[in-house]
Parts: C-alpha cells; structure tokens; sequence
C-alpha cells in the first residue's frame, strides 16, 4: 500500500513541477525556455535515481514476498542505469545552470535567491556525484550512508531551488 502512495507522490511531483514550471514561470527567452526543457528532464532523471532508496526501503520493510520480488527486479535493471543517469542528468543541469546563469544573471543578478540555491544544489550534487565514485570504489556502511544522505539534501536543496520566486 505504501508504494502505490510513493508512485503517487511522485507522479504528483512531476506533474507539479511540469506545471509550476510553465505555467507559473513564464519567460519569453528562448535560452531561458531550453533552459526549463534541461532542467524538466534532468529532474526526471534524478527522481528515478533518488527513487531506488525508496524501492530498497520497500523491500526491506514489506511482508509480501510478491511484492518484493517484483521490486527486486525493478532495482537489479535500475541499478544498471544508476550511473549513466547520473551522468546524464548532471549534464543537463550543468547546461541549465550555464544557461540560466547567463540569461537570468544579467537581469536579476548573480547574488539572487535562485541563482544562490541553484549554486547551492550545484555544490551538493557535486558532493553527491563524489560519495557515489567513493561508495563504486569500496562498498561500506559509511560510504553508502554519506551517498544516500548526500542525495537526500540534493533533493532537498533542489526543491528549495525550485520554489524560490525570481
């Protein structure tokens, strides 16, 4: 039961995100607007990501065996894709951060809310990226706690970065 309230929190989160983000940030640069595109995608990539502690958590506290199968399943292929999203979605936010930086730094300044937690979620993503390289290099409880809480404040972070108003 539990699970089927996560996939819905996180359906409500991209769809409230897609919505927040077009509807109620409307911009008539086209850098500002394929900034928005990266930042869409990179979000859903790193909500897949963020998502495997949540199925490791189902698995390790739910009773039916069913049920924990099929999430076994599910991680063993998301654990194959963990890495190359990383990447990917780092990618992306480099280059909405670039461009955002660019366009809107001029205009609002450097030293704005956004552009500050922006720099921010940047900082801790790149803290993020590094305790998952030391976690792939050696496998140990503090090494996997570090990456985990790491990623939880990235996420934390990253929607903090996300309501802030311009």
């Amino acid at each position: 039961m539990a699970h089927y309230v996560w996939m819905i929190m996180n359906a409500l989160l991209v769809m409230g995100t897609a919505v927040y983000i077009w509807l109620f940030r409307p911009n008539d640069s086209a850098a500002v607007l394929a900034g928005k595109w990266l930042a869409q995608v990179a979000v859903l990539l790193f909500l897949v990501n963020v998502n495997m502690y949540f199925i490791f958590l189902v698995i390790r506290k739910t009773k039916t065996r069913k049920v924990k199968v099929t999430l076994a399943r599910i991680a063993r292929s998301m654990m194959k894709a963990h890495i190359p999203l990383a990447v990917a979605g780092t990618s992306l936010i480099v280059l909405h951060g670039a461009m955002m930086a660019w366009k809107l730094g001029a205009v609002i300044g450097f030293g704005h809310g956004k552009l500050v937690s922006g720099y921010a979620s940047l900082a801790m993503l790149a803290i993020t990226l590094f305790a998952g390289v030391l976690r792939r290099q050696k496998a140990s409880r503090w090494r996997r706690t570090f990456h985990l809480a790491s990623a939880l404040l990235f996420a934390g972070l990253f929607l903090l970065h996300l309501c802030w108003p311009i």
